[in-house]
């Protein structure tokens, strides 16, 4: 694995380099991101993943200094999996040159996170876009669990640039948690209600295939999981997958949820 500290670095090893899957993350890895490693390195020549944490996409600064870092379990991780090149480039490395924001979603696309998340997709925008004209990949591999960032990139990202987006399942563990970096900010007792909440979650999806009331169905529910579990939620939300458009039938639709345990806050789709 060779390690890739900047520009140069990037340039030289990815010099002639072909049939390249490019998987990137802000660390922490996980088992949802080792699934997505997993499918470069069966499916690309040349695997790539980045550990770049932006600080564009967040929206609130204390959020940011309490992303979990952990770069020497991650680079462990990357060893094993024996990825040919690991990008950890600083802040200035894909923010120059820099430039104005010219990424402005269009009114139909500020719905779910980026309805409560002012300016984040902008910046997941912005940077994949800087990653992905300095990388230049074949392909790029993204988890369904951020599903409407997946949709975004895949309209705003692959139109303009000659890589493929290759969605990959969530990962769950056996409780219907997804995998996520943010799953570490909980105290065990936190990760035991979010379970719990995903398993409410994933029950709740089955029934709205029987039920003649989606919409009552859906509100009881927030009501019902505010009362047991003390959460504040965002949105809960039954979308069409294909377009991210408010839908009454379960049939490819997915269940999108935004919660807040505490200050952590968790999103999730079924």
């Amino acid at each position: 694995m060779k390690i890739l500290l900047s520009n140069n670095d990037l340039n030289e090893a990815l010099y002639d380099v072909s049939n390249l899957g490019f998987v990137p993350t802000m660390g922490s890895l996980h088992k949802g991101h080792i699934s997505l490693i997993k499918k470069s390195l069966k499916e690309c020549k040349k695997t790539i993943v980045s550990i770049f944490i932006n600080p564009t996409q967040f929206n609130n600064k204390i959020d940011f200094k309490k992303y979990p870092r952990n770069n020497k379990k991650d680079m462990s991780i990357l060893k094993k999996l024996k990825i040919d090149f690991l990008y950890m480039p600083k802040v200035e490395d894909i923010y120059y040159p820099k430039r104005k924001a010219s990424i402005k979603l269009k009114k139909k696309d500020k719905i779910l996170c980026a309805k409560f998340r002012k300016g984040h997709f902008e910046g997941v925008i912005d940077v994949m876009e800087r990653l992905t004209k300095k990388i230049k990949p074949q392909k790029i591999y993204m988890g369904e669990k951020d599903y409407q960032q997946l949709y975004l990139i895949k309209k705003y990202v692959q139109k303009k640039y000659n890589a493929k987006i290759i969605s990959c399942k969530t990962v769950r563990d056996n409780n219907k948690l997804a995998f996520s970096s943010r799953n570490i900010l909980l105290s065990k007792y936190e990760l035991t209600q979010a379970r719990k909440i995903s398993k409410e979650i994933f029950l709740l999806k089955k029934k709205l295939s029987k039920s003649k009331n989606i919409k009552k169905l859906i509100i009881n529910k927030r009501k019902e999981l505010i009362d047991s579990f003390n959460i504040k939620f965002d949105y809960i939300e039954l979308r069409d997958k294909f377009s991210l458009k408010v839908s009454n039938k379960v049939k490819n639709s997915k269940l999108f949820i935004a919660y807040f345990i505490k200050k952590i806050r968790l999103i999730d789709n079924f």
